[in-house]
């Protein structure tokens, strides 16, 4: 896609990062090479897209920005048939971006998932590393429960001991009392 690309992917993704966590977000800009105003635009261009009548939807949106996934796999959940695919991303080298698809690629959900081979340890109550676990590590730990924000963005998990845990696209961001 003309203008967007992984790179400026990440850029996307990082704009409803920087709601929590603006800190990390500067930390990160450098390593991707870009600046405000470069993940600015990449925002501006991706909204765009999404409202522009003749650009792609759902699956052949992220396909044509992304490319073509490093996995597929398909699933069936209950009486429903989908498809799981995943790229790498150049800021987090062990996650990979995850999209959940159903028929006609209409896109069900989308997040940072861990990737195969992952040097990041567990999560357990007593260790949760930000910008490092996702959801799905910190849904493991015993006693976690997940609570939803009710944004497409977000999700939270209430820990054992009374801490929540904090999700933007999947990706830990901050750990703390709830509120």
């Amino acid at each position: 896609m003309r203008g967007l690309a992984r790179r400026e992917f990440c850029l996307v993704l990082l704009r409803r990062m920087a709601d929590v966590r603006p800190d990390l977000v500067a930390e990160a800009l450098p390593r991707l090479g870009a600046t405000r105003a470069e993940a600015h635009a990449a925002h501006t261009r991706w909204q765009a897209l999404h409202h522009a009548r003749r650009a792609p939807r759902g699956l052949a949106l992220r396909t044509a920005v992304l490319g073509p996934p490093e996995e597929l796999e398909d699933r069936r959940f209950g009486d429903l048939d989908v498809q799981v695919r995943r790229w790498p991303l150049p800021l987090w080298p062990h996650q990979w971006w995850e999209v959940v698809s159903g028929p006609g690629g209409s896109v069900l959900h989308e997040h940072l998932a861990r990737a195969p081979g992952s040097p990041v340890p567990p999560a357990t109550a007593s260790d949760l590393r930000v910008w490092e676990h996702v959801l799905d590590d910190v849904i493991a730990v015993p006693g976690a429960a997940s609570v939803d924000p009710g944004v497409v963005t977000r999700w939270e998990v209430d820990l054992p001991g009374g801490d929540r845990a904090l999700f933007v696209w999947g990706l830990l961001q901050r750990v703390g009392a709830p509120g």
